[in-house]
């Protein structure tokens, strides 16, 4: 990352204004981390400072910061082992790719309280460079539960709760709990986070080709089929009709999520996100990669085929999906190979992509057609702003909104390695793929990155 300077008044002069409704050419003149002025020839009109950082935009466009709802820095897994990317080091390679907000979760062991979890959680959320706001994750019911969810956002301001379907051994819950959950968070007025797989039909794939010797890393994909998603996306949108409660649906990964979501309808009570390498990586990649190679695409839903890749972009175009977020998890090699000898459901979950997310839906999506640049900042940034009450705070560029801005070049040429990127990690699945345009200039509030 390039300088970073910290400034109390900065005027972008002629730049290409994108916002989700157009574009216009304007100057915005911020002061003290807000947006105060947004016009033609303001540096004329004497608003301008002896110290305002002046920067001329021409030829480039101006872009409200991204908002990633969805990563998992300093994630814990056990066997002293987490992910590799700490707050800081997620959150830096997260300004370098136009990111300017984040929103990670506090995940309490069962038996552990909601608040005491959340405490030790903002310890480590400290360290972000970026803005950063906080889910809570319910992996049990208890005669606590709902009191606890009541202090989260009455006293902590928490607005969102994140349930898994999955992982039943852990942290996941079944649909009665699930039912309690999305009960107490409609009262509240909150949103409920699903990560929709069928935990009991995955286990029982996965211990039936383990009990047969059967490790390989294409078996991950195998013991995770598109209808266990399917089957956990009907179940959660019946519960979201049952209670109406407001719902967004994680990292959904294929066309048949899609349709049930669809054939249910929206109603403005569910939301559906998705996240890059769904839309650009397909389940080849486990069938055609020696062990440790394939390892690094391990993470939960899998990658899929390319109909439902296809579907996807479909998707987005007709308002089904609403986010493009990552689910950034990445951990490194060893990590990853470290229960080798037990075969692909001991792989550590997660991969990478809070750097490259803006610059892969810009070259993939905008510059492909797929959908227009309004488009793309809505689904990486005013959705998700929308949605977990951060608007008009973020997520939009206009008076009295904060000064998270993007210069964006539309014409920078990048090639992503793991040898160039910010990302604390040893590979990454995009590996050789060429991009262009990028975050040339973030601004955090009163900071100034040049990236």
């Amino acid at each position: 990352m390039g300088k970073i300077k910290k400034i109390s008044s900065i005027l972008i002069e002629n730049g290409k204004v994108v916002t989700e409704n157009g574009i216009s050419t304007n100057d915005i003149f911020c002061r003290n981390g807000k947006i105060e002025f947004i016009g033609d020839s303001l540096r004329i009109k004497d608003r301008i400072l002896s110290t305002t950082e002046i920067i001329d935009a021409k030829h480039k466009y101006v872009i409200p910061g991204g908002i990633d709802p969805h990563v998992h820095f300093d994630l814990h897994i056990g066997n002293n082992m987490k992910s590799s990317d700490s707050f800081e080091t997620g959150s830096k390679a997260a300004i370098y790719g136009g990111t300017t907000t984040i929103i990670d979760f506090v995940t309490p062991q069962r038996g552990e309280s909601l608040l005491k979890s959340l405490k030790d959680r903002k310890k480590e959320a400290k360290k972000s460079l970026c803005n950063y706001r906080l889910h809570m994750s319910i992996t049990e019911w208890n005669d606590k539960t709902e009191s606890e969810m009541k202090d989260c956002v009455y006293n902590e301001g928490i607005r969102s709760f994140k349930v898994y379907m999955a992982y039943k051994d852990s942290i996941g819950l079944d649909v009665t709990d699930i039912f309690k959950v999305m009960k107490v968070a409609e009262a509240l007025d909150s949103i409920v986070m699903v990560h929709c797989e069928d935990g009991d039909r995955i286990d029982e794939l996965k211990k039936g080709f383990e009990n047969n010797g059967k490790k390989e890393i294409k078996y991950h994909h195998l013991s995770r089929p598109p209808e266990t998603e399917a089957d956990a996306v009907k179940k959660i949108v019946e519960l979201s009709k049952k209670t109406n409660s407001k719902t967004y649906i994680v990292h959904n990964s294929t066309k048949y999520g899609m349709d049930i979501v669809k054939a249910y309808g929206k109603n403005g009570r569910i939301f559906v996100e998705t996240c890059p390498h769904y839309l650009l990586l397909d389940k080849s990649l486990y069938e055609n990669k020696n062990f440790d190679e394939a390892a690094n695409y391990v993470m939960s839903p899998p990658l899929r085929s390319k109909e439902h890749q296809d579907a996807l972009w479909e998707g987005i175009k007709t308002n089904i999906i609403d986010v493009i977020a990552t689910d950034h998890c990445p951990f490194n090699k060893k990590d990853r190979l470290a229960f080798k000898k037990d075969g692909f459901s001991k792989i550590p979950n997660g991969v990478g992509g809070i750097e490259n997310r803006l610059s892969l839906l810009y070259t993939y999506g905008v510059l492909t057609k797929k959908i227009n640049i309004e488009k793309f900042v809505k689904l990486i940034s005013t959705n998700p702003a929308k949605i977990f009450g951060l608007y008009p705070q973020k997520g939009v560029i206009k008076v009295g909104s904060d000064s998270d801005l993007v210069i964006w070049n539309p014409d920078k040429e990048s090639m992503i390695s793991d040898k160039t990127q910010e990302q604390r990690c040893d590979t990454n699945i995009f590996e050789g793929f060429s991009t262009r345009g990028k975050a040339e200039i973030v601004l955090v509030s009163d900071k100034m990155y040049e990236v």
